[in-house]
Formats: structure tokens, C-alpha cells, sequence
């Protein structure tokens, strides 16, 4: 039997439910467990991360919106990514990690041999978990890295922070996506994202909504485009001051790019994570003005959709 998916969302977890999981965890007759917002009682939570420590089919991993709300579950979660070696894909977003959490966590994400998609949005994080996430892109060739990165809402960031992401990217040979909507970059930030965005062979998605950015940003970041080769194919300028005409213009040059980029082979396709806090977001494939009510969570690298889901 091919391994199949398990998606509770929101539901307190009964011990009958968790024993499935396990079980499912066990047989390893599981390729996605989505438990987002679910609640359930810290022994619980223990039995299903010792499952999924020995779980061989597990792909993608979705604890979002709080379900990782305690330095012990924290702990937990770590011993078992230490042992997994099958998971490519995790998201806490929602999750109270902090700079002391991620710590706990970094040693075994770091080590783990499949993963290429990480969500922290909304964990609030600040500069000292920049140091250790800029260590899961390694510099071009070193060794295996993210290709997907979310780090949404986690306003404790500083400039100084991002400026030292900007560098890990731009150096990083593997980074398709990277969304930092909902922080407060401004133009500054973005000037500095623009420079890594021209320097990155692989950076295809770019998620700045709701940054503070104005059209300042969106002229450098225009001109780069306009003036650049680079791997960018989707720039996301929503819930700024920036004028609708170069948005527009970006967003053409862009589609251009991509149409050529489809003439000579296509292109591959990216997963949409969790949003941060914020208006009803557009999909990062789109220019502004459209918009979709479907999610597609996809196993990063792959391009094996795992999971189709209406946004909630």
C-alpha cells in the first residue's frame, strides 16, 4: 500500500487518533502528517515524535500554529529530527520557538540529511536565530541546504539580522524560496535583498509583502530585474506603498523571463507555506491583482505534490 497522508487541523487529538498516528508513523504507511493547531496533551505529543523518530516513508511535517508550544516539546521534537532521515519538509509556523528554542532544534536540523523546506514564520524569532539559520545555507557547494525558507512575522529581527541572511543567500547555491513578508524591512533591507537577489543563481520566489517598502525599493529592485540576469521568477510587492504601475512593470519583466525560461525547458514549481499575519495574501506565483483560494504544499525539490488544501 502506497503510504498516504493524515491532516487534522484546528481538533483537539483523542488517545484513539494519536494511536493511529503512531501506528501509521510505525508501519511507515505515512508520507504527510499535518497537525495544524491541533491540541493535545504532552504525553501525546511525546508518543508521536518517538513514532515519527523511526518513521522511513515521513516527507512532510506540519505542526503549525502553536502545536510546538513548550521548551519541552521542543526537546522532543529535536531527539526525534535526530533520528528521522526521511523528512524534507517542516512547519512550525505559529510556533512560540524564540532564539533559546531554535538552538535546541538547530543541531538536528542541521545534521538532518533530506531537509530542503523549513517554515518559522510567526516564531519569534530575532538575530540570534539568523546566526544559526544563515548556517543551514551552506556556501555554494559545501554541502546540502535549504532550498525553501519561510521566516514571516518575526518582527524581533533586526537590520542587522537580515543583512546577514542577505550575505547567506546570496552566497548560498540552493535557495529557490525564500518569504519574508509581514517583518519590517523597509528600504534599507530591501536594498540589501536586491543585491543578494542579483548574486543568487538559484532564487526564484521573493515574498516582501507587507514589508514597508516603497517605491524607493521598487525602482532598485526594477532596475535589477530590468538590468540582471538572474533566477527570479516571482517578486511579491503586496500591502506596500509601492505604485500599481511598477509593480506592473516588475511583474512584466519577470513574466517575460519566465516565458523564456518555459521555451527552453520549463519551469520547476514551489510550494506555498504558511502567510504571516496579515491580510488575505496573494500566491507568490502571481502579479498583483490575482489571487487563489488554493494552497499547494509540495515536497521542496521534488516537485512531488504531496498535498492540496483550501487555505483556511
Amino acid at each position: 500500500m502506497l503510504p498516504s497522508s493524515i491532516q487534522i487541523s484546528g481538533e483537539p487529538l483523542s488517545g484513539a487518533e494519536v494511536r493511529d498516528i503512531c501506528r501509521g508513523l510505525r508501519d511507515n504507511a505515512v508520507r504527510l502528517l499535518s497537525l495544524r493547531g491541533c491540541r493535545l496533551c504532552d504525553r501525546d505529543f511525546g508518543r508521536i515524535c518517538r513514532a515519527l523518530a523511526g518513521a522511513t516513508s515521513l516527507a512532510q511535517l506540519n505542526l503549525n500554529l502553536g502545536v510546538v508550544s513548550s521548551p519541552g516539546r521542543i526537546k522532543q521534537l529535536a531527539e526525534a529530527l535526530r533520528t528521522n532521515r526521511s523528512i524534507q519538509s517542516l512547519f512550525l509556523h505559529g510556533s512560540p520557538l524564540t532564539d533559546a528554542g531554535l538552538a535546541l532544534l538547530n543541531p538536528a536540523l542541521a545534521l538532518h540529511p533530506a531537509l530542503v523546506a523549513l517554515d518559522l514564520g510567526d516564531c519569534m524569532l530575532g538575530d540570534e536565530a539568523i546566526n544559526l539559520i544563515c548556517g543551514l545555507l551552506p556556501p555554494d557547494g559545501a554541502k546540502s541546504g535549504l532550498k525553501e525558507l519561510t521566516l514571516s512575522a518575526n518582527p524581533g529581527i533586526t537590520p542587522k539580522g537580515w543583512s546577514r541572511l542577505a550575505i547567506a543567500v546570496a552566497h548560498s547555491s540552493q535557495v529557490r524560496v525564500l518569504n519574508l513578508d509581514y517583518n519590517p524591512l523597509g528600504d534599507h533591507v530591501a536594498g540589501m535583498l536586491a543585491v543578494a537577489v542579483a548574486s543568487s543563481r538559484t532564487l526564484e520566489v521573493l515574498d516582501l509583502e507587507g514589508t514597508g517598502l516603497t517605491n524607493q525599493s521598487a525602482q532598485t529592485l526594477l532596475d535589477m530585474v530590468e538590468n540582471y540576469p538572474t533566477a527570479l521568477r516571482s517578486l511579491v510587492l503586496a500591502e506596500n506603498s509601492i505604485s500599481p504601475e511598477l509593480q506592473q512593470q516588475i511583474c512584466d519583466l519577470l513574466s517575460e523571463g519566465e516565458e523564456e525560461e518555459e521555451l527552453a525547458g520549463g519551469a520547476g514549481d514551489t510550494q506555498e507555506p504558511e502567510r504571516g499575519r496579515g491580510p488575505a495574501a496573494q500566491p507568490s506565483w502571481m502579479c498583483p491583482g490575482e489571487s487563489s483560494s488554493q494552497m499547494v504544499l509540495m515536497t521542496s525539490g521534488l516537485g512531488d505534490s504531496l498535498l492540496a488544501e483550501t487555505e483556511m
